[in-house]
């Protein structure tokens, strides 16, 4: 009896559409540092041709370079509220301006679709990025460069640099998940106090 044939993974494929070369770069170089396939469009037209005749699992689009009225952005927002479990393969994360926030965030919002404002934390934006590609299951588990690790990690050089030996003991590298709830709830304050939400949280299923 024959065994069923290994389906190979989704490889995770990006494409960029952005009309400002600096901003798509940036872009690039974080998405790349995370061995995924990017490719850059700076054109609505042309991201249309890259999705008709290529697998992507995500567009990241400046919103200042697609017309929100145009029959791409409505393409684009058809296919990537499309459900995983309905078929859906992939999604878009559009990114806004600072300085064109009021013109475009109100449509996006109403579409239901993500979206950060540049500029964005890195971590942020990552974390947007890889939480869209755990949903269309292109990637087991989201990106968490955590806040929880750096906060082990302050703590350990705190404890180490008031220990007299050389070589801390054990014990003093260890922290309790009361200690970790802390820090986080002052991470999460602190970031209340010096910015207002520049990422948009929604899912358009919640």
């Amino acid at each position: 009896m024959g065994t069923s044939p290994t389906v190979a993974p989704r490889q995770v494929g990006i494409l960029v559409l952005d009309n400002d070369a600096h901003g798509a770069s940036a872009v690039k170089q974080v998405l790349d540092s995370e061995g995924w396939r990017v490719r850059i469009v700076p054109e609505a037209k042309m991201l249309l041709a890259e999705l008709k005749s290529a697998d992507w699992s995500l567009v990241v689009a400046n919103a200042a370079a697609i017309d929100l009225e145009s029959p791409a952005f409505f393409t684009l927002k058809e296919i990537a509220t499309v459900p995983q479990e309905a078929g859906g393969r992939i999604r878009a994360l559009f990114i806004i301006p600072e300085t064109a926030e009021r013109q475009f965030t109100a449509q996006i919002e109403s579409a239901r679709l993500p979206y950060v404002v540049r500029p964005y934390h890195l971590h942020d934006f990552l974390e947007k990025v890889s939480d869209l590609l755990v949903e269309i299951k292109v990637i087991e588990a989201p990106i968490r460069l955590v806040r929880r690790e750096f906060g082990a990690l302050r703590k350990k050089k705190k404890q180490a640099a008031r220990a007299n030996s050389m070589f801390a003991s054990r014990e003093t590298f260890s922290y309790t998940e009361e200690e970790i709830a802390e820090y986080e709830r002052e991470e999460a304050e602190a970031s209340k106090t010096k910015r207002k939400t520049r990422i948009n949280l929604g899912d358009p299923y919640s």
